[in-house]
């Protein structure tokens, strides 16, 4: 068993890091941050240089790679800066619908314009008071001739409002289908989410569809499907969660490392107390544990043996190491750690938003334990 990252994978962690170096200005992410600005000159060079949709199909203008090269993308982006990173790794969230499960016709009429950084993706699956298990969908969509026609109300939209396409999860008769709805049909209503505790570079909505009327054409894979379609979604969706989470982490860790190394207390750099080397120990074991899992989500899932309780595993080891990282970077921080240009209160804020989204903790034991335990009688 390699732990080793080949050439090809330590090329792309350095093209990250090089783009991330040379694109990632503090002062103007401090920007985007204030105004709620989703970065879309950077999002559209990372698009060109291909770094937008790296595992998509190259005959759909992806790079033909796999899901661990587009993880370890992921978590240099998100090292280098928590919300620049996030907002880039998740431009095209819930493409992969499409790819994994669409028709020919609309993998060609949209995966193309994603990878390129022509129009941002989004999913709408969560209705008011949604089930974890997706099984319960008030959204409706019913049949008249060759269109579906569409009602209800979706929220929390990541992409909301700015995306080009969304895969909308709608019940359909006795069952669940997703359909793939363009941002320009009419019947559709935006209500904007101008500020979150966290993330505030990807642009949020909720999403009231009134007799939003699509082509059946539209629909994603076999009617009937939805909710299985939208399981396996999330094995994959929480892999690249991770990647992102382990990155913050990493980030956070490396900005409370500098800080202390420089910051002399008593005589003595603080990074020489046992109680901060304390802190650097844990913190270190905690990124290389969500790392390990990451990794080997990753890999299996190129390998076409993803296991959910594994994803799942990675999702919450992941991002309870980027909240504990940043927490504790505040910490060694002390009044600095609040204040906004030393970076890791945001690394905070984006952190905790990763661990409450796509299940938190609680439903990812429930998933963890449903696989680990078999039936029980």
């Amino acid at each position: 068993m390699d732990f080793e990252l080949d050439k090809s994978q330590k090329e792309i962690k350095k093209a990250a890091k090089d783009f991330a170096k040379g694109e990632f200005d503090k002062e103007l992410i401090l920007e985007f941050e204030k105004n709620n600005e989703y970065p879309d000159k950077i999002w559209k060079k990372a698009a060109d240089l291909g770094f937008i949709g790296m595992h998509y199909d190259e005959k759909y203008s992806g790079g033909g790679l796999g899901m661990i090269d587009s993880v370890l993308l992921a978590e240099e982006f998100s090292r280098n800066d928590s919300s620049l990173g996030s907002a880039l790794t998740l431009s095209g969230y819930g493409a992969e619908c499409i790819l994994r499960f669409g028709s020919d016709e609309l993998k060609e009429r949209f995966i193309p314009k994603i990878a390129e950084g022509e129009i941002l993706s989004a999913v709408a699956f969560k209705d008011p008071n949604q089930d974890p298990t997706f099984k319960v969908v008030n959204t409706e969509a019913l049949k008249d001739g060759d269109s579906w026609v569409i009602n209800g109300r979706k929220n929390f939209v990541l992409n909301g409002g700015v995306a080009g396409v969304y895969i909308v999860l709608c019940k359909t008769g006795d069952s669940t289908t997703l359909i793939a709805v363009e941002a320009d049909t009419v019947g559709m209503t935006f209500e904007n989410i101008d500020y979150k505790l966290g993330i505030n570079m990807v642009k949020t909505a909720n999403i009231t569809f009134e007799n939003v009327k699509v082509s059946l054409s539209n629909t994603i894979g076999k009617e009937g499907k939805g909710t299985d379609y939208v399981q396996k979604f999330l094995v994959q969706s929480r892999i690249l969660i991770a990647a992102i989470a382990v990155g913050i982490a990493q980030g956070a860790f490396e900005r409370g490392l500098e800080y202390s190394k420089g910051r002399v207390q008593f005589n003595k750099k603080i990074a020489l107390f046992q109680a901060s080397r304390n802190k650097f120990a844990d913190m270190a074991t905690k990124i290389e544990l969500s790392r390990l899992l990451t990794y080997r989500a990753a890999v299996n899932f190129d390998k076409k043996n993803s296991d959910p309780h594994l994803s799942a595993m990675a999702k919450m080891v992941a991002s309870k190491a980027a909240l504990y990282a940043s927490q504790e970077a505040i910490q060694l921080l002390g009044g600095y750690g609040f204040m906004t240009e030393y970076e890791v209160e945001r690394f905070y804020r984006d952190a905790k938003f990763f661990q409450v989204y796509e299940g938190n903790n609680d439903v990812l034991r429930n998933d963890i334990a449903g696989v680990v335990m078999g039936r029980v009688k």
